[in-house]
Formats: C-alpha cells, sequence, structure tokens
C-alpha cells in the first residue's frame, strides 16, 4: 500500500546498509527512456539493469540480486497494472510506476491500490527518480527491520536460531553454541538470505545487532561459523564465498 513520502534523515544504519549500491530494474519498451534511466542512476552508485518487456524482467528477477523494480504501465502489447498484480503476489520487491500523462490517473491510482509504492508521470526529472528510489529504499528498509524486530526465530536447512535465547539448534536438535560476534552475523545472514553481501554489508548489519566492534575480520568470524554450521567447512554449502563480492547465504530461510 503507498505511503506518504518520508522527509526524515535516513538513520545511521539505514545509511551503512546501503553501503553496497542498490539494484535497480528498470522495465520500459522505449529504448531512449532506459539509456537515459540507467545512465543517470550508473552515474549517482546505483546498479541498473534494464529489460524491454514483462520475460526480460522476469529472467533478470530469477536472479535474485534486485532491490527495487521501476516499471511503465504503457508496455507495448502488456498490461501493466497486471504486471504490478503479479509482482505484488509474488514478492515484497518494491515498485515504482511510471505512466505516460497527467491524465492517466485512474491506473496511477490503481497501481497504488494494487501494491506499488510510488509513481512518477512522464516527463519527469531523472534527480527525481533518484530521491523517489531512495525514499522507497527507505520506508522498505525500516519496515523489514520492524518486521524482523517481531520475529523471534528462523528455520534454515534443518536449523533453528531462536532470537530471544540467541540458541542455535542442530538439526539433530543439539544445542550449539554461539559467540556474540557469531550470532550478529548469522542473524544478518539470515535477513539478507540468497543474496551476495559485503564484508562491508555484513560488518555494519552484524553491528546494528550487537555494538560490540569485531576485533576480527569477517573472515575470520565466517571461518568459525561454518565449522558451526557446515558439514564439511573446506566446501560450505550454506555460507559461500563470492569470490571478489562478498558471501552468499545459500539456504532458504523460514521467519516466525
Amino acid at each position: 500500500m503507498h505511503r506518504p513520502k518520508s522527509t526524515q534523515p535516513e538513520s545511521r544504519e539505514g545509511a551503512e546498509l546501503r553501503a553496497t549500491p542498490a539494484h535497480v530494474l528498470a522495465v520500459d519498451d522505449d529504448p531512449t527512456m532506459r539509456t537515459l534511466i540507467a545512465d543517470y542512476l550508473a552515474d549517482q552508485n546505483v546498479r541498473v539493469s534494464v529489460a524491454a518487456d514483462s520475460s526480460e524482467m522476469r529472467r533478470t528477477l530469477a536472479t535474485g540480486d534486485i532491490d527495487l523494480v521501476i516499471l511503465d504501465l504503457k508496455l507495448r502489447n502488456e498490461d501493466g497494472l497486471q504486471i504490478v498484480r503479479t509482482l505484488r503476489a509474488e514478492s515484497d520487491l518494491p515498485i515504482i510506476v511510471l505512466t505516460g500523462h497527467r491524465r492517466e490517473s485512474v491506473d496511477r491510482v490503481v497501481g497504488l491500490e494494487l501494491g506499488a509504492d510510488d509513481y512518477l508521470t512522464k516527463p519527469f526529472s531523472p534527480r527525481e527518480l533518484l530521491a523517489r528510489i531512495h525514499a522507497v529504499l527507505r520506508r522498505t528498509t525500516a519496515m523489514r527491520h520492524d518486521q524482523d524486530a517481531k520475529r523471534t526465530r528462523y528455520r534454515f536447512a534443518g536449523w533453528e536460531l531462536n532470537l530471544r535465547t540467541r540458541q542455535l539448534n542442530s538439526p539433530s536438535g543439539e544445542n550449539v553454541p554461539l559467540t556474540k560476534g557469531e550470532f550478529s552475523l548469522l542473524t544478518a545472514f539470515l535477513q539478507s538470505p540468497q543474496h551476495v553481501l559485503t564484508r562491508e554489508h555484513l560488518l555494519a548489519a552484524s553491528r546494528i545487532h550487537d555494538n560490540e566492534v569485531f576485533d576480527r575480520s569477517i573472515d575470520v568470524q565466517i571461518l568459525r561459523l561454518r565449522r558451526k554450521l557446515e558439514t564439511d567447512p573446506s566446501a560450505p554449502a550454506l555460507i559461500r564465498t563470492e569470490r571478489g563480492m562478498g558471501y552468499i547465504f545459500s539456504s532458504p530461510v523460514e521467519a516466525r
């Protein structure tokens, strides 16, 4: 549901979590518009992928690495509103819709009612688009943090982490002790499963849960965590290294 644009500055935690550039997918059948959006956002430290139709959009979304979708409602031979409806049914990805004329207020309103997070009317200022992207991502990050605060358990690959008791139980039911650093790091992974996270992101995300600054590198903490979670720490299946990028927690995660 559409929410009023926030006028509050981004919190320190939110800024730290955005140390990794946001990855935006722009869906528009106008190549000139795709190029304009991609070039401007790339210059503003935003990763950009583009798609000309819903088929290309789905192939890109399948990578699981998109933070926000910009969608033109007036794609040729496609119903943009139906795309919004399908996207919202399948995921909670933030969506900014683009409309061609101010008179298309009905589509704009319906798009918001279907679950789009914001809208822009063409022609628009690229600078305004960037501001709206940042605002939507701030709201989304804040809401997810609020939701995470209400969750008490994460389950993955037969394991269960209880946030209230800080207890980790193995698939066999054995309690596996965690240090403060290991607990914070694992929580950060479980909140962003199947996404590549940089070392800087992991450090910032971990500090939200534990004010104690690590006296060792993230890599050492991950090695210790792997020894507790992995069947074979030398060939990890849960916490995988993405060379030159960071780490990814590869297992699906259920939050309760």
